[in-house]
């Protein structure tokens, strides 16, 4: 039988996104080489359109659509950063989208996903919230729903993202990547199992929402949590195609970090290597920095997911200053 998710769909996936998608820079930072005793290159996403890999998959899934079923419009449920990027996707391919969004999101996500033209809608902020509404969305308009990460083409797009780090950074020893839903993570390990099979995949995960590394250890997916992390695109859970291809492809490692060392982390990369990047993407930082993993001497690849920050509260701040 063959697997949801195979390198021919990558590939294709390659080559369908080309025309949108931005080939993201490796940035390098002597600072943190120093500070993790390693030789650590950054897969800056942050500059990816609508500023996260998200673009990647969004983009391959709504290209992979006749016509016909394009018209139909999308739909999908996203704290934001997929939000944004099925936004985009959308209007490129001259369709309409609408997201579902938790009331609770970054409200830059959600100003910035009606800037690309989309419809939103608030639900409640729990997975089961939703499902309910875009069943109900779905139902209604005929619209097809893009899951964030629970979809092959999703996955397979967010697999392009290493596909580029390995072609521009030979010799890895590790790459890092973030895990919430787990599209990114999964794509990540099966390009790295093609193209580098030595190359250890380690998942990255806030503790405060650490149902992947419970449901790989268990070997039972963990959906009835609260997540409890500034993360916010790391807060839903793991999918049931991620955690099939985690466990089929055999995922090295997931390491958890604190709130504490995500804060830290983030400042690090905003202070020394004059990076943006938000909560989700320091959550692959902060391991290297906080001694979590044995890399020393080694060369290490990171998936900086992305850099959607609400700078509001910033400036806010400022304006008041005397």
């Amino acid at each position: 039988m063959r697997d949801a998710v195979a390198w021919s769909d990558i590939e294709a996936a390659q080559r369908r996104i080309v025309p949108f998608a931005h080939r993201t820079p490796i940035h390098t930072s002597r600072l943190l080489d120093a500070a993790c005793g390693a030789s650590v290159f950054l897969k800056c996403e942050n500059f990816q359109r609508t500023g996260s890999f998200k673009f990647r998959g969004a983009t391959n899934a709504v290209a992979a659509l006749d016509a016909g079923t394009r018209s139909r419009g999308v739909i999908a449920d996203s704290s934001g950063n997929h939000a944004q990027a099925l936004a985009l996707a959308a209007c490129l391919h001259q369709t309409h989208a609408t997201l579902v969004i938790p009331e609770n999101a970054n409200p830059a996500k959600v100003e910035a996903t009606r800037g690309y033209g989309a419809h939103v809608v608030f639900c409640l902020p729990t997975h089961q919230g939703r499902r309910d509404a875009v069943e109900c969305l779905v139902r209604e308009t005929g619209a097809v729903y893009v899951s964030p990460h629970d979809d092959p083409l999703v996955i397979a797009g967010q697999g392009t993202a290493a596909c580029e780090l390995l072609d521009d950074v030979p010799d890895l020893d590790m790459i890092l990547a973030p895990v919430g839903g787990g599209g990114l993570l999964s794509g990540t390990l099966l390009a790295t199992r093609h193209m580098a099979p030595k190359v250890r995949v380690v998942g990255c995960e806030p503790a405060g929402a650490d149902d992947a590394a419970r449901s790989l250890r268990t070997g039972e997916r963990i959906t009835n949590f609260v997540p409890r992390t500034m993360a916010d695109g790391l807060r839903t859970p793991l999918g049931e195609l991620a955690f099939d291809i985690l466990r089929k492809a055999h995922l090295d490692d997931i390491v958890l970090v604190n709130e504490d060392e995500i804060l830290t982390a983030m400042r690090f990369i905003w202070e020394r290597a004059k990076l943006v990047i938000e909560p989700s993407a320091a959550v692959a930082l902060a391991p290297l920095l906080f001694g979590k993993l044995n890399i020393a001497g080694q060369r290490v690849g990171v998936i900086v997911s992305g850099g959607n920050v609400d700078l509001e509260p910033l400036f806010t701040t400022l304006k008041g200053a005397p």
